[in-house]
C-alpha cells in the first residue's frame, strides 16, 4: 500500500487515460451447495481434526477465472464499439474495488468491510475493466446493516474493531495467506481448525442466506480441500503440495506456511482432544528443516501438555 500510494484512490494514475470505470460480480459458491450450507461450515469448526479451507478457495483460482472472463467481456464491447483503451483487474493492483463496487451499485460496504448485495449475499468476487470511454455512472445503492453487529461480535480474534474496520494484523485470512512470519501466539488459539482462510464473518452475516451458487465448473470442490484431515494434509511434501494446488490460490502460499498454518490447527486439536494421533503427526515435522515450521510445530507440540 505505502509502495503505491494515492494510485489506488486514482484510477487514472495507475492507468493513464481512464475515464470510466465498469465493476462486475462473479459469484463462488459451488453449484451443488446445499441449502444448509452455513450450518454446515460451522459444523466443520466443531470437529478438530478437520480442516478448515475458506469457501472461495475450494476450487480453481478466482485470479484466472474472473481475469479471464472480464477479458471476454471486453472484447465483446470491443466487437460493438471499436477499439479501445482498457485494462482488467481482480484483486491483482492497487484497486479500491469494494468502493468502487459501492459506488457503482453492486452493493454496499458491510461492517465487515466486504461488499454486500441483497440478493446475493457476500459470497462473491468483485472484478473491474478500467477504460477510456466515458460511460454513464449507475447510481450506489444505500446501507442495509442497521444495527446488526454479527460480524464483528463473531469474529474469532475481534480483528473487525468498528463498522467497516479491520485490523489485518488480527485477521485469521491475513495471517493464514498474507503473513509470512510467525503466527502471534496469542492469535493461535482463536485459529481453531482454519487453515486458509476464515469466512466467520460472512457466515454470521444475515444477508447471505441469499448467496448465489456459480453455474460455473471452475468452483466445484477439489478433493480435500472441503474434506481433508489435518494430519493428511500435513503430511504432504511439498512436491505433492504443488500437485494437489495446480490452479488454485492455495498455491501462492506455499508449502512453508502451508505446513506452519496446519501445525497451529493441529496443536489446537490437540489441546482439544487430547488426541494422540495429533502429536504423533506434528512429531514428524519437529525436525523441519524451517525454523518457521520448527517454531509452530512445538508450540502445537506443548498444547498436549496443558
Amino acid at each position: 500500500m505505502a509502495s503505491h500510494g494515492l494510485k489506488r484512490a486514482r484510477p487514472a494514475e495507475l492507468v493513464p487515460g481512464t475515464v470510466s470505470v465498469i465493476t462486475a460480480r462473479m459469484d463462488y459458491l459451488p453449484s451443488d451447495t446445499p441449502g444448509d450450507w452455513i450450518e454446515r461450515e460451522w459444523q466443520r469448526q466443531q470437529r478438530p481434526g478437520e480442516a478448515v479451507v475458506s469457501v472461495y478457495a475450494r476450487g480453481r483460482d478466482y485470479h484466472k477465472v474472473l481475469r479471464s472472463r472480464l477479458q471476454k467481456l471486453a472484447d465483446r464491447i470491443a466487437d460493438e464499439v471499436g477499439p479501445f483503451g482498457h485494462r482488467v483487474f481482480t484483486d491483482s493492483a492497487p484497486v479500491l474495488e469494494v468502493e468502487l463496487a459501492a459506488r457503482s451499485g453492486i452493493g454496499w460496504r458491510g461492517k465487515h468491510t466486504l461488499t454486500l448485495h441483497r440478493d446475493a449475499g457476500s459470497m462473491f468476487f468483485l472484478g473491474e475493466i478500467y477504460v477510456d470511454l466515458a460511460l454513464p455512472a449507475t447510481e450506489p445503492t444505500s446501507d442495509h446493516c442497521g444495527s446488526c453487529s454479527a460480524c464483528m461480535d463473531l469474529c474469532p480474534t475481534q480483528a473487525i474493531t468498528g463498522a467497516q474496520r479491520v485490523d489485518a494484523r488480527r485477521c485469521i485470512s491475513y495471517l493464514t495467506i498474507e503473513h509470512s512470519g510467525p503466527i502471534p501466539e496469542a492469535l493461535r488459539a482463536p485459529m481453531g481448525n482454519r487453515i486458509y482462510g476464515c469466512d466467520d464473518c460472512q457466515l454470521a452475516c444475515p444477508w447471505n442466506k441469499f448467496a448465489q451458487r456459480s453455474p460455473l465448473p471452475d468452483f466445484d470442490l477439489r478433493e480435500g480441500m472441503a474434506d481433508g484431515t489435518l494430519i493428511d494434509l500435513f503430511a504432504w511434501s511439498e512436491a505433492e503440495f504443488l500437485r494437489r494446488t495446480e490452479g488454485s490460490a492455495i498455491r501462492r502460499i506455499g508449502h512453508e506456511r502451508w505446513l506452519r498454518n496446519i501445525a497451529v490447527a493441529l496443536g489446537n486439536a490437540l489441546r482439544a482432544s487430547g488426541d494422540a494421533a495429533f502429536a504423533q503427526a506434528l512429531a514428524t515435522r519437529a525436525d523441519d528443516p524451517s525454523p518457521l515450521v520448527r517454531e509452530h510445530v512445538a508450540w502445537a507440540l506443548a498444547q498436549g501438555r496443558r
